[in-house]
């Protein structure tokens, strides 16, 4: 039996945001102009827009568990709303402050959410920008003064509809969008200074084209080309293992190696270190490496979607804890996910805590610098 897939959502509000734009403050920014809207009688409005996210996906009540702050940093509203949560930080002192907004996501972040869902506004994007992971997902609800930053839904309801996307197994794009500001005081002034402080990865709107537009064989091997190229950009000195399937014979055949198609393989600084590793021989090399520095190549199983336990039992429990979910790049087309006809990914490890361990999400390369977002299942 299939469980569904479940969704594990970091959670955050900046109670604050957006305070300054009703009495024409041009901002939230700093503890003074925040003083001044309250003592104006100035209505904070974040965490409401935040609740108009999370109503659309109360229906998926039971997919769903957030990690989030106490109060009105998120626990109040998940409460309200009857969500699962666990809240992780707590603010030393109210009002909450941007650094208890980076404290409160430092934390959050460590608890392996697939998605980070922030209320706020530009300000409050370039705190979490400021100690989120490179590779977090996120998705800002527009609650703030100033909405300048890509990270940010157009709109709440917006927010809770791409949340929805990935729990119904809709293929999401992933892509980099920029983390904007611009100077308040000088805003207040009349001059506006944008300024770019990075950027974060965010869920995209997913277009159902590929950069080739050719049918047939020849089309699905550029896209193969265009995989095998993201792949070898990314691979610094990092032990790689090469699971089964022709997907990743074609990126090992552009690193101009032979490809085991029904094995595992084991690749060092574009070197042949071993072909078809036993279990055994698997376990004993990447022991001898630090989690960070390996990499699990895989692929699914067309038109069952499996990544584990089906044809790669070589990847045993020890082997797949060893490297870690964060180490797994999985590669597939878009065509290939595509026809699973909205099906999640499933994992079937013989270990069922660890198939738990390994549902939610998960990045699918499916080109060059062109990700998809794929939820995981487990089967028991």
């Amino acid at each position: 039996m299939e469980t569904s897939s479940r969704l594990t959502v970091g959670f955050i509000i900046n109670p604050y945001a957006g305070i300054g734009g009703a009495l024409a403050l041009k901002g939230s920014d700093g503890a003074d102009i925040r003083e001044k809207a309250l003592a104006a009688g100035a209505e904070r409005k974040a965490a409401k827009r935040a609740e108009t996210a999370l109503e659309l996906l109360q229906p998926y009540k039971q997919q769903l568990h957030f990690v989030t702050a106490d109060n009105e940093m998120g626990a109040d509203s998940l409460k309200a709303l009857g969500f699962s949560f666990d809240s992780v930080y707590k603010a030393a002192e109210t009002p909450s402050s941007p650094e208890d907004t980076k404290k409160a996501v430092s934390e959050i972040v460590t608890h392996k959410v697939d998605i980070l869902l922030f209320a706020g506004g530009d300000g409050t994007a370039r705190d979490i920008y400021q100690v989120v992971p490179e590779q977090q997902l996120v998705l800002g609800i527009p609650a703030g003064v100033k909405i300048h930053s890509g990270v940010y839904a157009i709109s709440p309801t917006g927010a809770g509809r791409v949340i929805e996307k990935i729990l119904q197994g809709e293929l999401s794009s992933i892509h980099n969008a920029d983390v904007m500001d611009i100077d308040e005081e000088a805003f207040r002034k009349g001059t506006v200074k944008a300024r770019r402080f990075g950027e974060m990865s965010v869920p995209a709107e997913l277009e159902y084209v590929q950069a080739v537009k050719m049918g047939g064989k020849e089309s699905d091997e550029m896209v193969l080309d265009d995989i095998a190229a993201e792949v070898t950009e990314r691979t610094d000195d990092e032990l790689l293992v090469m699971g089964s399937g022709s997907t990743v014979e074609a990126i090992m055949q552009s690193m101009g190696h032979e490809n085991t198609l029904l094995g595992v393989d084991l690749v060092q600084q574009n070197n042949l270190l071993a072909s078809d590793v036993t279990e055994s021989r698997l376990y004993e090399a990447v022991a001898q490496h630090e989690t960070g520095t390996i990499k699990l190549v895989i692929t699914l199983i067309g038109g069952q979607g499996h990544l584990f336990g089906r044809g790669n039992q070589q990847l045993s429990p020890r082997v797949i804890r060893h490297i870690g979910k964060e180490n797994i790049w999985v590669v597939a087309t878009k065509t290939k996910l595509q026809a699973l006809n909205n099906k999640p990914l499933r994992v079937d490890t013989g270990d069922s805590e660890l198939d738990r361990e390994l549902s939610g999400t998960i990045r699918v390369i499916t080109g060059y610098h062109d990700e998809v977002l794929m939820p995981v299942a487990a089967v028991n």
